[in-house]
């Protein structure tokens, strides 16, 4: 089976990256077992089906079926007398999108692959399929925004917005699997890039206007406000230009990660950025000359 490891920075509130694009992480795969491996588990879903009080006479017949034809059909005994010379490879899906039709795609019964071949299906497992599930797996941190002001801010005036660098890491998750002598692994790594702003209304601007905040030299986003700054345009933040009235409005943080792999044999690559955001509430009052 799969082992993922890995670490998130950070305390609080976490979530999954969002694929940039039309790109997903596979939904299934395909990976070896061996021969011992697939025998018990065959031999132990057998049992527990036949032996289930009230099982219906359908499910005993299909698992009867499946058994034959590893044990005593198509296949002899599992192949164990064969357990040196290669492995069972068996469809998987990811638990938790096990209802998507992506993850029905693998739909190939298990099959049997000599050591060195490569196995006839597509998903098969590679360093490069690891990486991609280790995508789907990486844990990010909430994005909050220091503001200043900071919950409360004037019709008019310019909100500063930045991250400090100790909020700001990157972040990998590790996927390994050793079965059967496959023994692989790839390390997908996020790096966040950008902070995009996004003020929860059109009477707003941004800074910079694209809303698109950079990462600095020093791994921070935007600047910190300071006394003494008042006259100046900050580098990431926005102005709004109506009142919340009794409410609030959403601001909303988005970071972009920039996600690359590496693997065993000194395999690699990009995959695609991800994001991750939240929203924090913000009050605008309608204030028209503000001393600061």
């Amino acid at each position: 089976m799969i082992r993922f490891t890995g670490a998130t920075p950070g305390g609080g509130s976490k979530g999954n990256v969002a694929p940039v694009g039309n790109w997903d992480p596979p939904a299934c795969w395909y990976e070896p077992r061996s021969a011992e491996e697939f025998s018990k588990y065959v031999e132990n879903m057998y049992e527990e089906t036949v032996n289930t009080p009230g099982q219906h006479s359908y499910a005993k017949a299909s698992v009867g079926m499946f058994r034959n034809e590893y044990k005593d059909g198509k296949y002899k005994n599992y192949n164990l007398d064969q357990k040196d010379e290669g492995n069972w490879w068996v469809a998987v899906r990811d638990e938790a999108r096990w209802t998507e039709p992506e993850a029905q795609l693998c739909d190939k019964q298990p099959f049997w692959v000599e050591n060195g071949a490569a196995p006839p299906v597509k998903n098969a497992v590679t360093p490069q399929v690891l990486a991609e599930l280790a995508y789907n797996r990486i844990q990010l941190p909430t994005t909050e925004v220091t503001l200043a002001p900071e919950t409360t801010t004037k019709v008019n005036l310019p909100t500063w917005a930045w991250l400090d660098k100790a909020s700001f890491k990157e972040v990998s998750v590790t996927a390994a699997l050793n079965v059967g002598g496959l023994n692989i692994q790839a390390t997908t790594t996020a790096k966040p890039v950008s902070l995009k702003l996004e003020p929860g209304t059109k009477d707003a601007e941004t800074y910079p206007a694209s809303g698109e905040c950079t990462i600095n030299a020093d791994d921070s986003i935007g600047e910190p406000y300071a006394k003494g700054k008042s006259d100046r345009t900050p580098p990431c933040g926005v102005k709004y230009l109506r009142s919340s009235g009794d409410g609030t409005y959403k601001l909303r943080a988005t970071i972009t990660w920039e996600i690359n792999w590496t693997g065993t044999g000194g395999a690699g690559g990009d995959l695609p950025n991800g994001t991750f955001g939240n929203d924090q509430n913000v009050t605008v009052q309608e204030i028209q000359s503000v001393n600061r």
